[in-house]
């Protein structure tokens, strides 16, 4: 019979390790690239990484009652594709708490207010170029915002298409490689396994984030 060594607590952990120096080499519009030199044990070789240095973000995926979902579909220039994603924006917004900025984000990317807020799943969107950190919310009970309140949206927003999709036709798409945007792909998936239990087991919306780079 095979022995097996004991299976590990899975739960990613904060590591700190000593940054020798850092500083920026770009710095942009949105975000920037930050050059850390840092040792992995002490009185190792140094090692020197570049890495985008992001405020963070927030994504919405709003349930309606009948359990269909709202997706919305933008350019993205970077990869030259129309992609189909949920609401979602940065924490750029000093002082501002990350469930303010998921309802500001809903209200100005999908004209949609919510009363039941819950936390579908935190993610790192590329851990190994990028300190981004997306919070995906599940909202639902939702209203629209009346026409005179809502936000004017500019630049690629201004082509949004809006699109109720069953729950499970969405998951559908993202197994056959036809969603791609991961904010998208991770709240529907999450959102899938979670309504087997009725949501029951998902976090209030104002949870904390201590894995936030930001927010440790």
């Amino acid at each position: 019979m095979t022995k097996h060594a004991p299976r590990p607590h899975i739960e990613d952990a904060l590591s700190p390790r000593r940054v020798l120096a850092s500083e920026p080499v770009f710095r942009g519009k949105i975000w920037d690239v930050r050059s850390d030199t840092f040792e992995l044990s002490e009185g190792s070789e140094p090692l020197r990484r570049e890495f985008i240095d992001h405020p963070g973000a927030v994504a919405i995926l709003p349930m309606d009652e009948e359990g269909r979902i709202l997706l919305l579909r933008q350019y993205r220039h970077p990869v030259g594709m129309m992609l189909w994603e949920i609401p979602a924006g940065l924490l750029d917004v000093e002082g501002e708490a990350n469930l303010v900025a998921a309802a500001r984000e809903l209200a100005e990317e999908a004209d949609l207010t919510a009363s039941e807020w819950h936390v579908l799943a935190d993610v790192f969107n590329s851990p190994g170029s990028s300190s981004e950190a997306i919070r995906i919310y599940l909202a639902r009970g939702l209203e629209d915002v009346p026409e005179p309140d809502r936000h004017v949206r500019t630049a690629e927003e201004s082509e949004i298409e809006f699109a109720w999709v069953d729950l499970d036709e969405a998951v559908a798409a993202v197994l056959g490689g036809r969603l791609h945007n991961p904010s998208a792909v991770v709240g529907i998936l999450a959102a899938h396994a979670a309504s087997r239990s009725g949501f029951a087991g998902l976090r209030p919306g104002d949870a904390p984030w201590p894995a936030h780079p930001a927010q440790r």
